[in-house]
């Protein structure tokens, strides 16, 4: 595949970069986004990968616009207030950028989403919830699949890559047992904050598009107040009982 005149001249500040070039654009362009969760980091994480020039962007979010959410959710505005958010996003998006094809999906997520992962697919977690978090991490596990996750409270933000056989999962970070009850409901959040992570977590997924892998295993931790930002490895747990299984299986089954 290639990319037209008029695709050179629109992203020709992407393929100056010397890690870029011609041939990253044409891997931006034929790879395919699962965003989960179309809020604060959602809408903006699909605005940057539409920009981007991603091929294929899947929106899943069966929650509706509220007027709290329009502070940091800037996609929206108040005409859209009751309105099911992963579709108003799939209009005005593709108003914008009307060569990026963008699959709705007016519902919240199951791990027995059907698409077509022939094309190289990355999933990004923009839930605000533990048991959504959880729901896309075992369909990752299982599916293979890569997952950049985020998630912004008060003023704290945390990014990690995952990709089996190279990190711990996300069960790995928090297991199911535990729980974690700080959200942006319960805490509160800033814009801003909330714009912070979700360029971060466009941009690592972008990196993954482009075929770097030394994003994965890798957690991010972000203070709001300070405006420093730590780094972690995101080792598997030997007890987890989502990835060590689940790629334990996929062993025997090469090996056989």
């Amino acid at each position: 595949m290639n990319i037209s005149d008029k695709e050179f001249m629109r992203y020709s500040r992407q393929i100056l970069l010397s890690n870029v070039g011609e041939h990253g654009q044409i891997r931006i362009k034929t790879s395919q986004a699962i965003i989960v969760g179309v809020g604060g980091l959602g809408t903006l994480v699909a605005h940057y990968l539409a920009a981007a020039g991603v091929g294929e962007i899947v929106l899943v979010d069966g929650d509706k616009v509220e007027s709290s959410n329009l502070p940091r959710q800037l996609l929206f505005s108040e005409n859209d207030i009751g309105k099911n958010k992963a579709t108003v996003a799939f209009i005005k998006l593709q108003q914008q950028y009307p060569n990026i094809h963008i699959n709705v999906r007016a519902e919240m997520f199951t791990d027995v989403l059907q698409l077509d992962y022939s094309k190289q697919t990355v999933v990004f977690d923009c839930c605000d919830n533990f048991e959504s978090r959880h729901l896309i991490n075992r369909f990752c596990v299982k599916n293979s699949l890569p997952l950049i996750s985020a998630a912004a409270a008060n003023f704290s933000g945390q990014l990690f890559a995952y990709y089996p056989s190279m990190s711990g999962c996300y069960n790995c970070l928090y297991p199911e047992q535990i729980e974690v009850n700080d959200n942006c409901r319960s805490v509160g959040i800033l814009g801003p904050m909330v714009g912070t992570l979700a360029s971060m977590q466009a941009l690592i997924g972008l990196k993954v598009m482009l075929g770097d892998k030394q994003v994965f295993g890798k957690l991010w931790l972000f203070d709001g107040n300070t405006f420093q930002w730590r780094t972690a490895l995101l080792e598997q747990d030997p007890s987890c009982s989502v990835c060590v299984n689940t790629e334990q299986h996929v062993i025997k089954e090469s090996v056989a």
